[in-house]
């Protein structure tokens, strides 16, 4: 059963970091875009950062560029979302999600198939 679980959020001051994790178990990560979405309050869900099946290519949302960086492990088999110089806009629940496919997406909701329950960011003074 594929499962998706995300952890390392919590409440960070301004400027601060946060190393999100998602750990996945079930399937095999190496077949498999993963992407990283956040939803605000009052806001639909949105694209992060992706990254293909081979780690080659990634995404980034123009507002996390230079601050954010995604990676995987496969080996370890799990995705990592390295946010430093975190603002208050970046607060929101982050999820991980899945789809299985070798090329290129385009890091938006609809073309990822199976999602993590969430870990929530705070970023407050």
């Amino acid at each position: 059963q594929l499962q998706l679980v995300e952890s390392g959020g919590g409440l960070v001051q301004p400027g601060g970091s946060l190393r999100l994790s998602c750990a996945a178990s079930g399937f095999t990560l190496g077949y498999y875009a993963i992407g990283w979405f956040r939803q605000a309050p009052g806001k639909e869900r949105e694209g992060v950062s992706c990254i293909s099946s081979s780690g080659g290519s990634t995404n980034y949302a123009d507002s996390v560029k230079g601050r954010f960086t995604i990676s995987r492990d496969n080996a370890k088999r799990t995705v990592y979302l390295q946010m430093n110089s975190l603002r208050p806009e970046d607060t929101g629940v982050y999820y991980c999600a899945v789809v299985r496919t070798i090329v290129r997406t385009l890091c938006i909701p609809t073309e990822y198939d199976d999602w993590g329950q969430g870990t929530q960011v705070t970023v407050s003074s």
